[in-house]
């Protein structure tokens, strides 16, 4: 996955560009970003698949908007890797 920071206006706000991603991405991200109480907003938007990247936005009330998506990210990786694991060792 590529990235693009389109706009960081503060430490607390970032916008980025997202190149190659759709919505089964983008939403557990939102959701993930969004169960943190330090997260004001998070939001997407798509655009049209041929012509636009979807864009991310995240706002934070403190810390760094950057680590906050890093944490996210990385909680939302941990919890695939533990289902693909789960899923090898189903019967069938």
């Amino acid at each position: 996955m590529e990235f693009r920071i389109l706009n960081k206006e503060t430490e607390q706000a970032l916008e980025l560009e997202m190149v190659g991603v759709d919505e089964t991405v983008l939403e557990p991200l939102k959701q993930k970003l969004l169960q943190d109480g330090d997260v004001l907003v998070a939001s997407y938007t798509m655009g049209h698949p041929l012509l636009e990247n979807p864009r991310f936005f995240v706002k934070v009330s403190k810390g760094k908007a950057t680590g906050v998506l890093r944490k996210a990210a990385k909680a939302i990786s941990k919890e695939f890797a533990e289902l693909e694991v789960l899923t090898h060792k189903a019967p069938g």
